[in-house]
């Protein structure tokens, strides 16, 4: 019986590389019909650099400290990741805002995972933000990537509780938690061809969606 052909993706990182792991496991063990072409990190110590290489990925780093504005590393990095010929680019916790003719080329075709329930908490210290603001939810969305910050189409949510103890530490745990389950979706939702943003608006198996999924557990689909 002859498999479907697995979908090329570049991955974008910064840090840890939490969620790339978990496409990394998703390819491993067939449940992510992809093909991880590469890791490209804008920062050389990237934790993730180190799970790529020892999953045989071939690992990129492009330093933005290298390049005298945000267009040119930006077209540095285009020019890389086109390299590998992927049909999706997935950010990873890569930390760079990339600048609009970036984004637009790469567009439907570069998704994002934000750590709160959009568009509620935009931006960076959404933890800590949930918490001043005595919230009793929180959560985690996948998103496609438009030219507006953390605002571009919702494609699935998961929600989580804050808890009376939670510090900020404990509620990134449980939010992240989610992220490992929803992002690996979302991304074999697009690699099955079940998932596109086209000019009208965002669509899954072919119905028009003004919502995103949400789930309160994110379970397999």
């Amino acid at each position: 019986m002859s498999h479907p052909p697995r979908l090329p993706v570049v991955v974008l990182i910064s840090g840890n590389g939490s969620n790339l792991q978990a496409f990394i496991d998703g390819q491993r063990d067939g449940s992510l019909p992809i093909d991880l072409r590469a890791v490209i990190s804008n920062r050389a110590n990237a934790f993730g650099l180190r799970r790529a290489a020892d999953a045989g990925i071939a690992t990129r780093v492009l330093s933005h400290r290298d390049y005298p504005d945000r267009d040119s590393y930006d077209d540095a990095l285009r020019r890389l990741i086109d390299g590998f010929e992927p049909a999706l680019v997935i950010l990873a916790g890569f930390m760079r805002i990339l600048g609009k003719p970036f984004v637009a080329y790469y567009q439907g075709r570069l998704l994002n995972i934000h750590p709160s329930l959009l568009p509620a908490y935009r931006g960076l210290h959404t933890h800590e933000r949930i918490l001043a603001d005595g919230a009793s939810q929180h959560g985690c969305s996948v998103h496609f990537v438009n030219d507006d910050l953390d605002a571009g189409p919702v494609i699935v949510q998961a929600r989580v509780p804050v808890l009376p103890d939670d510090t900020a530490e404990s509620l990134a745990a449980r939010v992240q938690g989610a992220e490992h389950r929803i992002y690996p979706l979302a991304v074999k939702w697009f690699a099955e061809g079940r998932l596109a943003w086209r000019p009208e608006g965002l669509y899954l198996d072919g119905a028009y969606r003004t919502r995103p999924v949400v789930l309160d557990q994110a379970v397999d689909q």
